[in-house]
């Protein structure tokens, strides 16, 4: 059988669009000779519609959508695409999560998705009813073993504990199914790539057939799919791929397979990828922006956030402005100007020195008695906000925040100033991976678009005379190393000290300061994805909160204590 690989690029809740698209996409399958094209989990309505769900004008258009796509769809060709349907029993969820088989001339064959995910970014039993049970579909003298997403990772291998008691891929292959075929809808993380070979591989080689998984691409707020679709034997070798990060149409024949030699993988690239393909898709399919303003400090942060955001949308869709005041050196207004140059944007100088003297004179009252400090510090990236949001809204262009990961973990953001923005580019980068991109960037184009200069200068806030980052920080692969613990390992304290063997007071510090400011993450513009855990709707930690370490240690302490005597 000839089975094309549609990886989609759906843009969430656009229905009329997302079904046109879908039978194009067919068509040119049907054109390369395919006999079924498979789409991704939920491609008729993309990933995820969140809450509408719950409206029932939504659910009856994306229904009519499914009937138009199989009322259009070529002769001779099944399609399978994703969608919600109605639970049609009176108790349980409205909705199941399901992959229907449309066909001209026939009746829609469906299957429901059996393991709804409620973790990290996930939420689906909030919205669908789980699969009673796995059912094969015949189709043109094959069995297929049809299921989505989740319903593949579920191998003892790859989990500390089973999260489902039902394994859906045994059901399907008890049934005697000749492939399996997963509609996926898996955004993208480091790692991801090769944890998604390692699964299927161990898969294929366990049931001995071959596995098609379809993965979703594109963007969606704050969640970016990667594609990464591919098909395995049985012996678990990848016999065809779908580039990453692009909408592709793969055809595989499973009666003359072909071995792919190399799926190799850098992480620097992919991340590079990642977030191009997030700054792209998240200005063309919200539709209110053509352009983005991008504050230049001179720093390494905005530097490359300006140079994503231009080869994600052209020189001439990218504003700089550079707002010196009298603590800015004149290296890292010379390194803006230098950069804007070799991007080739438009690059506007707004001195804040008025302004801030202005909000001094207004608030020498108030503020009379009192010491110099974080207060005025903070007026002066807070004058940079203002004067960002006013080019937005006086030229209607997004403004992208540049804070990274390690600064957004550990407050060292100012409210309403530097994290004024429409979109966070690299909210989900640690800095020392802001360098590796910066490096990479430049070892891509071949010379230095980023300049020398502002890769190899310590980094400063620049809010008073001399400041360096690590004044108030550890050093950067210090403090990284402690939080990639802490968000994305899930590690405390002990935990941290014995595999890194940092200093106990350290990694107490840095713990507490990343749980004390989530208050101002939770006012943060949305975040593009790229790890497995990043601030967002994926990381629900409660602003009011008291959660005492030492006193906690120490009553378990006295407990073992009182046992033991």
């Amino acid at each position: 059988m000839k089975i094309a690989l549609a990886q989609f690029n759906p843009t969430v809740a656009d229905l009329l669009g997302n079904a046109r698209r879908t039978v194009e996409l067919a068509q040119e399958a049907a054109n390369m000779g395919a006999e079924l094209v498979v789409f991704p989990e939920l491609s008729i309505v993309g990933y995820s519609p969140h809450d509408l769900f719950d409206n029932a004008h939504f659910v009856e258009a994306t229904e009519f959508a499914v009937r138009w796509v199989h009322e259009h769809i070529p002769e001779g060709i099944g399609v399978l695409v994703g969608a919600p349907v109605r639970n049609p029993q009176p108790h349980g969820k409205r909705l199941h999560n399901a992959a229907i088989l449309l066909e001209s001339g026939c009746e829609p064959v469906v299957t429901h998705k059996m393991l709804l995910p409620t973790y990290d970014i996930y939420d689906e039993d909030r919205y669908f009813e789980p699969a009673g049970e796995q059912l094969a579909i015949d189709f043109h003298g094959v069995r297929l073993g049809v299921h989505i997403c989740e319903d593949m990772w579920n191998l003892a291998e790859f989990s500390t504990y089973h999260t489902y008691e039902r394994d859906p891929i045994a059901e399907l292959v008890s049934q005697g199914v000749d492939l399996l075929i997963n509609l996926s809808a898996s955004p993208f993380a480091h790692g991801r790539h090769e944890t998604r070979t390692e699964i299927i591989s161990q898969i294929c080689k366990t049931y001995h057939m071959p596995f098609v998984l379809v993965n979703l691409v594109g963007a969606n707020t704050e969640l970016i799919f990667d594609g990464d679709s591919r098909v395995h034997g049985a012996d678990g070798q990848i016999q065809a791929m779908a580039p990453s990060f692009e909408e592709a149409l793969v055809l595989w024949d499973s009666d003359d397979p072909s071995t792919l030699a190399t799926d190799e993988h850098d992480r620097a690239s992919d991340l590079y990828q990642a977030l191009v393909f997030g700054i792209r898709d998240y200005v063309e399919k919200t539709g209110a922006f053509e352009r983005v303003l991008v504050g230049l400090s001179g720093g390494i942060d905005s530097a490359v956030t300006a140079t994503l955001a231009v080869d994600a949308l052209g020189a001439e869709n990218v504003i700089g402005i550079t707002m010196p005041s009298v603590y800015s050196t004149a290296g890292s207004v010379d390194d803006s100007l230098t950069l804007a140059e070799n991007l080739g944007i438009i690059c506007h100088t707004v001195p804040i020195l008025d302004a801030v003297n202005a909000f001094g004179t207004t608030l020498s009252g108030l503020f009379d008695g009192t010491r110099e400090g974080i207060a005025e510090e903070n007026i002066q990236a807070r004058s940079r906000g203002i004067i960002l949001m006013a080019a937005s809204n006086k030229f209607g262009h997004m403004v992208l925040s540049t804070g990274n990961k390690s600064e957004m973990a550990m407050g060292y953001a100012t409210l309403y100033g530097d994290m004024s923005g429409g979109l966070a580019v690299l909210a989900d980068v640690f800095k020392s991976d802001v360098y590796s991109l910066a490096e990479y960037i430049n070892t891509l184009a071949k010379t230095d678009r980023i300049p020398r200069p502002t890769i190899e200068k310590a980094p400063s806030a620049e809010l008073r005379p001399n400041q360096k980052d690590e004044d108030s920080l550890p050093p950067y692969p210090v403090l990284d190393e402690i939080l990639c613990c802490y968000i994305e390992s899930r590690m405390d304290v002990d935990d941290i000290v014995r595999k890194t063997g940092h200093d106990p007071l350290l990694v107490q510090g840095i713990l507490d300061a990343v749980d004390r400011n989530e208050y101002k993450r939770k006012q943060a513009p949305p975040a593009l994805r790229v790890s497995d855990k990043a601030f967002g709707i994926g990381r629900r930690m409660p602003i009011v909160a008291r959660y005492g370490r030492n006193d906690i240690r120490k009553m378990m302490e006295d407990f073992h204590q009182g046992m033991e005597s």
